[in-house]
């Protein structure tokens, strides 16, 4: 009898081993694939296939390209305010005549400043001097993880105070496409300035873990437990905040400034179905784009007349009068 108690004793002691090993093996795992800055992100185009670009895709990448050759930036930093003292980069577009009308303009998971060429140049070319920050972990920023638009929204706090400081009388959009729409939804939720007019938000998450526990179960069919809370073990020892407090819906419900919300009913990366709940959380002015066919990401390239007519008009309507008059890239692209 005390053999048998013995053996099951040891049997016991040998399956939580397993288990334990197995929880951090798992969670460390999920936790490089996803999070850790420093890890290849193929999965993000697994199985995928590059379309051809069509005659106007391919003007717009010119456009693109050329925008960012002539119109040169400059480099601005600043210092995270988290214990890790990031210095963070963003690349400054100045206009050639003073104004005080910015945007601040955030890229996505994996991305960098440059990704949002396209965006730059149409409020550069609207008259706004035009911030695009590297997020943490990317881009020429420092940081050994991805802030999932989550810590990223306290960086963003001083890019505005930053803007503010040179001019007290600025006017701000905040603008973010997928992670940078989770970022700008996620700054909403603070005490912002009054500096800052209005925020478009272009296929943002509703939360860190319910885009986790999508990506799970859509590219490896595994179950949100045990999977993404032994993810989070990690996230919260290696990274610093909790997947499931980053919540960007729980921010716009807590939001002042006037959101523009943007999506594509195609979007299954992000999935479209989080776009009402964002919606219906945001107590502020609001409106919402939904563009037919795109998928994510896409809004702005399968109907940019649709897509800046609408952000125009919605930050038109908390902006001072700006006047409109060609750039000085158009300038010297079209003319020189």
């Amino acid at each position: 009898m005390k053999k048998r108690k013995k053996m099951i004793a040891w049997i016991l002691v040998v399956l939580s081993v397993v288990l334990v090993g197995g929880y951090f093996a798992i969670g460390n795992y999920f936790y490089d694939l996803a999070v850790n800055a420093h890890t290849n992100k193929s999965f993000l185009t697994a199985g995928s296939k590059q379309k051809p670009l069509s005659k106007k895709e391919e003007e717009r990448k010119k456009e693109n390209k050329a925008f960012l050759e002539y119109v040169k930036s400059d480099a601005w930093y600043v210092t995270s305010s988290d214990k890790l003292k990031l210095k963070l980069y963003a690349a400054d577009y100045k206009q050639p005549t003073k104004t005080n009308k910015w945007a601040i303009i955030v890229h996505g998971y994996g991305g960098q400043s440059t990704d949002m060429a396209s965006w730059t140049r149409h409020f550069y070319n609207k008259g706004y001097n035009v911030v695009t920050p590297d997020l943490r972990g990317h881009g020429k920023s420092q940081g050994d993880y991805i802030g999932m638009g989550w810590d990223d929204r306290k960086d963003m706090l001083l890019w505005i105070a930053k803007i503010i400081q040179k001019d007290p009388q600025v006017e701000i959009v905040l603008l973010g496409v997928s992670m940078g729409g989770a970022t700008v939804m996620n700054t909403s939720g603070e005490k912002l300035p009054s500096n800052v007019k209005a925020i478009v938000e272009d296929c943002g998450f509703t939360s860190t873990g319910d885009v986790f526990a999508y990506q799970l179960k859509q590219l490896y069919g595994l179950p949100k437990f045990p999977v993404l809370y032994a993810a989070n073990t990690f996230v919260k020892m290696r990274a610093g905040y909790d997947i499931f407090k980053s919540s960007a819906i729980k921010q716009v419900a807590k939001s002042k400034t006037p959101i523009l919300f943007i999506d594509g009913d195609k979007d299954t990366f992000v999935p479209f179905k989080m776009l009402n709940p964002l919606y219906d959380a945001a107590k502020v002015e609001k409106e919402k784009l939904i563009v037919h066919g795109a998928g994510h990401g896409e809004s702005e390239k399968v109907n940019p007349d649709l897509y800046w007519s609408h952000v125009w008009d919605f930050v038109g309507k908390y902006m001072s009068y700006l006047i409109t008059k060609k750039s000085f890239f158009k300038r010297t692209f079209y003319f020189c």
